[in-house]
């Protein structure tokens, strides 16, 4: 017995907990609601002050504080991150953290957060944003600046845009003390909505984004993973890719995935874009999330695709192996945005997610099961 629990400690020692989540979209209506507030001017075809998002969700929700804290949006899930204590935590930031008026001539979305409202970020202790997203540049080449000077200032890491190609196609690289390392790469596909003329190149500011799905596409990026991957490190590709709407998983995403994991070094996928939750793989031991959902939106008032629940997201927390790589297991916390805060899901709600991440779990080899708290924990074969 001695011996055997020697060698369960050693192995959890090796353990890494990553704290991963769908987009996080603190622009428009969500800051509106902070203490600092941005101009609520946008320019989108069927709404011209982003303060109409606010009212739509009070008009179906009721009142939300404003301001309201900054820690406010985060509702239950603070309380959760103090819970499981993850050594990681990742997100999708979808939003430009700017006070530039250069919005994207052309685009019908403008998302948009005031720097000053930057410690809504620092109130969930993120360590990492990703930026390859259809949202980064909404406010120009200005406002992608600013967002990166305003993340760095905060000592907050991120990776998938940059003044240049060179910083744009960067990871972010986070030590977790006695364990190991964690690297994020961040990627961006025009299948998301990104725009081609986004892309970073020498001297000119953008997004990573990548040409295609190609086997070429996973050799350029096992030469980045290659060229900083140690022993010890667990490399994450954090995608934004595919669609709003619909659970079905192209192929081509599938084996891209599944290419990145035996070819290109990779360790965890982070796929989001979906505004819901998607079936999830687990590929040669490794961890696919193909579509994380919303986590945080100023949707909540808007009409339209609610058999999918966009409300609905999850926490998902992922440990990991530093020595293998593998997935060791996927702890998920499911959640409800309402009143533009993040709300531990009913027990309804929970079943609803289980049922249906199952439903899409079969032709992916996993399953969830709900435990006594109203978690999931996955299953895979």
């Amino acid at each position: 017995m001695g011996a055997g629990k020697a060698v369960y400690e050693e192995s959890m020692a090796n353990h890494i907990t990553m704290f991963m989540c769908g987009d996080v979209m603190t622009g428009r209506g969500i800051d509106q609601i902070l203490p600092y507030p941005s101009d609520p001017v946008i320019f989108e075809p069927y709404m011209r002050s982003a303060a109409g998002y606010v009212r739509l969700a009070e008009e179906k929700s009721g009142p939300i504080p404003q301001p309201a804290g900054f820690t406010y949006i985060w509702g239950d899930a603070l309380d959760e991150l103090e819970r499981v204590a993850p050594d990681i935590r990742i997100i999708n930031l979808e939003t430009a953290v700017t006070k530039s008026d250069d919005y994207w001539r052309g685009k019908e979305i403008n998302y948009r957060m005031n720097p000053e409202n930057i410690p809504c970020l620092t109130a969930a202790k993120i360590d990492c944003c990703t930026l390859a997203n259809n949202h980064v540049l909404d406010w120009g080449y200005s406002g992608l600046v600013e967002t990166l000077q305003t993340l760095k200032g905060e000592n907050i890491k991120c990776a998938g845009a940059g003044r240049d190609l060179k910083e744009a196609q960067s990871p972010a690289s986070m030590i977790v003390k006695g364990k190991g390392r964690v690297i994020v790469f961040s990627f961006g596909s025009e299948t998301s909505g990104i725009l081609p003329s986004w892309v970073a190149a020498k001297g000119r500011a953008g997004v990573n984004l990548l040409k295609d799905l190609s086997d070429e596409t996973v050799l350029y990026i096992r030469e980045k993973v290659l060229a900083v991957k140690e022993r010890g490190d667990i490399v994450v590709a954090s995608i934004h890719w595919g669609g709003n709407w619909g659970y079905e998983i192209p192929s081509e995403q599938r084996e891209f995935a599944h290419d990145l994991i035996d070819n290109a070094g990779i360790d965890v996928i982070h796929g989001h874009s979906s505004h819901h939750v998607k079936g999830m793989e687990v590929y040669a031991g490794k961890l696919i999330l193909y579509g994380c959902g919303d986590f945080i939106n100023d949707y909540e008032g808007i009409s339209g695709y609610r058999h999918f629940r966009g409300d609905l997201g999850l926490m998902y927390f992922a440990s990991i192996d530093s020595l293998t790589g593998g997935l060791f297991s996927l702890q998920m916390t499911p959640t409800q945005i309402e009143h533009f805060r993040v709300n531990r899901a009913s027990g309804d709600d929970v079943m609803w997610l289980r049922d249906i991440l199952n439903r899409e779990g079969k032709r992916l080899g996993t399953k969830v099961e709900l435990n006594e708290d109203n978690t999931l924990t996955l299953r895979w074969n």
